[in-house]
Formats: C-alpha cells, sequence, structure tokens
C-alpha cells in the first residue's frame, strides 16, 4: 500500500511538473503579452456571445413579423373566397330568375292554346 500511494504521489507530482513546465514555456514564448492575449480572446468570446444574443432576438422578430404576416394572408385569402362565393352565387341566383323552364313555358302555351280553342 504505501508503494501505491508513492505511486500516486509521484504520479501527481509529475503531472504538476509538467503543467508547470508548459506554463513556464508559455511564459517564455509569450513572456507579458499572455494577459493581453487572454484579455484580447475574452473580449473576442463576449462579442461574438453578443452577436449571437442580437441575431437570435432577430430572428425571433422576423419569425413573429412572418407568422403574422402569413395569419393576415390567410385572413385576407378567406375573405376573398367569401364574397367570391357571394358573388357567384348571386349571379347564379340572377341567372336562375332571366332563365325561363321550357316545361312551364310549354304547359303555358298548351293552357293558353286550349283556352283559344274554347
Amino acid at each position: 500500500m504505501a508503494n501505491t500511494d508513492k505511486i500516486k504521489d509521484q504520479t501527481v507530482q509529475s503531472s504538476t511538473d509538467a503543467t508547470s513546465k508548459i506554463d513556464a514555456i508559455k511564459q517564455l514564448i509569450f513572456g507579458e503579452n499572455m494577459q493581453a492575449y487572454d484579455s484580447e480572446f475574452e473580449t473576442l468570446k463576449q462579442d461574438i456571445l453578443t452577436k449571437k444574443q442580437e441575431l437570435e432576438a432577430l430572428m425571433d422578430d422576423v419569425k413573429s413579423e412572418i407568422l403574422q404576416n402569413i395569419d393576415n394572408l390567410s385572413t385576407d385569402i378567406n375573405i376573398r373566397i367569401t364574397e367570391l362565393e357571394n358573388s357567384f352565387e348571386d349571379k347564379a341566383d340572377a341567372l336562375n330568375e332571366k332563365k325561363v323552364d321550357r316545361k312551364l313555358l310549354g304547359e303555358l302555351f298548351t293552357k293558353l292554346g286550349e283556352k283559344i280553342s274554347q
């Protein structure tokens, strides 16, 4: 057990040493500019998130506007269809009133002929 604990401690220590070595290498390569880079990246990240939120809000606005336009168009089409149906019914009724029923007209002529011959 003691050996296992020593091995775990060495692994953790070597991992910590590797991390500190990486940090030292970063410091050598980037130097004092590292904080400036981190700051710039954070600023860019915040700017991207802000733009994303603005775009999502704009997409929601456009979506609601499109849905409203579709609803208005649907209402307008329904009104026009109803108007056309009413116009068609009115014209059909007018034609029925103007149309002479041939059978009825034939019967009337027959009756008229019978009355004349009497």
